[in-house]
C-alpha cells in the first residue's frame, strides 16, 4: 500500500467531486475536458494516496463508499475555499463600498440575481442595501446619503435614468371576492408609498368608495393580507407575486397609470466601484427585460 500523504492534490480532489456528482467517469471527463482514462487514473492515484477505496464499482456504475461519502462534503468545502482564496487574492478591478437604495417590492425579484452576479464578478466591492419607499430613497440619494437609488415614479413625470416601465395593476386572492366588497378594502404599504397617490386618485376619479384595511412597511404583509382575501393591493405587473390574481376591468377596479423604474445617481465624483455597479445594474435590467 502506498505511503499516506499529508498534502492533498486539489486537481485529484476536483476530479473526485466531478465523478461523484456525475456518477460516472465518462460524464465527469466530459465536464472536466479529460478522457475517461485520465479520470480513471486520477481517481486511482487519489485512492492510493489516501489508502482507501472511494467508489464501489458494479454493474450499476459507480457508487461512493462510506469513506467516499465522508470525503465528498469535505472536498466540496475545500474546493470552494480554494477558489474563494484564488479569486480574492488575484482579483482586479474596483474596490470599496457601494450604498444602494431599493424599493421594498423590488428587493426579492430581479435584483437578487443582478446583485449575486455583481458580487461574484467584483469580490472586492462591498455592497450595502437600504430598503424603503421610493419617496424616501430619492431624498437620500439626492442628499448624498446613498450612492444609487432605484426609484418608482409615474412614467408621465419621472426623472433619473429609466431602467424600464411597468403597468401598475390591482391584485387579489386567487378566486377571491374582496374586489366585490363595498367599500373596496385596500391594503396599503405606507403613507410614503410611491403608488399611494395614484391609487387614491384613480379610486376617487372612478367614484369607487374604499377603505384601508392594513397599512404597514412590509410587502410580505401586504401580500399575505391579499392572499387571505381581506383586501386587494397594487403591484408593478412584472413583480406581482405569482400566487395572486391580476384583476382586470371586469372586476370594476379603476385603471392605474404606468410607473417607471428609474435609477438616480451617481454623483460626478463617484468612485469606480459605484460606477461599475451602476453599469452592471443597467445591463442587468436590460437583460432581464429582453428575456421577458
Amino acid at each position: 500500500m502506498a505511503a499516506m500523504i499529508n498534502v492533498l492534490d486539489l486537481g485529484l480532489v476536483r476530479t473526485f467531486v466531478a465523478v461523484a456528482e456525475h456518477a460516472g467517469m465518462t460524464a465527469a471527463g466530459n465536464a472536466l475536458h479529460l478522457t475517461q482514462s485520465a479520470v480513471s487514473q486520477q481517481i486511482k492515484r487519489l485512492e492510493e494516496s489516501l489508502g482507501t477505496s472511494l467508489f464501489i464499482r458494479d454493474r450499476r456504475g459507480l457508487r461512493l463508499t462510506r469513506t467516499g461519502e465522508r470525503l465528498r462534503s469535505r472536498a466540496i468545502r475545500l474546493l470552494s475555499l480554494n477558489d474563494e482564496i484564488i479569486s480574492e487574492m488575484t482579483a482586479t478591478g474596483p474596490s470599496g463600498r457601494v450604498r444602494v437604495g431599493v424599493p421594498l417590492d423590488l428587493v426579492g425579484n430581479t435584483l437578487s440575481a443582478i446583485l449575486k452576479a455583481y458580487v461574484e464578478a467584483y469580490p472586492l466591492v462591498e455592497v450595502s442595501l437600504l430598503s424603503g419607499s421610493s419617496t424616501e430613497l430619492k431624498k437620500l440619494v439626492l442628499g448624498g446619503e446613498i450612492d444609487l437609488a432605484i426609484v418608482e415614479e409615474r412614467a408621465s413625470s419621472s426623472g433619473g435614468n429609466c431602467l424600464g416601465v411597468e403597468r401598475l395593476v390591482w391584485a387579489g386572492a386567487k378566486q377571491g371576492r374582496a374586489y366585490r366588497k363595498k367599500p373596496l378594502p385596500v391594503s396599503m404599504v405606507s403613507e410614503t408609498c410611491a403608488f399611494r397617490p395614484a391609487v387614491i386618485e384613480a379610486l376617487d376619479k372612478a367614484g369607487r368608495d374604499w377603505r384601508t384595511v392594513f397599512e404597514n412597511v412590509s410587502m410580505e404583509a401586504t401580500a399575505a393580507t391579499t392572499r387571505a382575501d381581506l383586501a386587494v393591493s397594487v403591484w408593478l405587473e412584472t413583480y406581482a407575486p405569482a400566487d395572486l390574481e391580476i384583476l382586470g376591468p371586469e372586476c370594476e377596479v379603476p385603471r392605474l397609470p404606468s410607473f417607471a423604474i428609474n435609477l438616480y445617481g451617481p454623483a460626478q465624483n463617484a468612485s469606480a466601484a459605484v460606477r461599475s455597479f451602476e453599469s452592471h445594474l443597467r445591463n442587468g435590467f436590460m437583460r432581464e427585460r429582453r428575456a421577458a
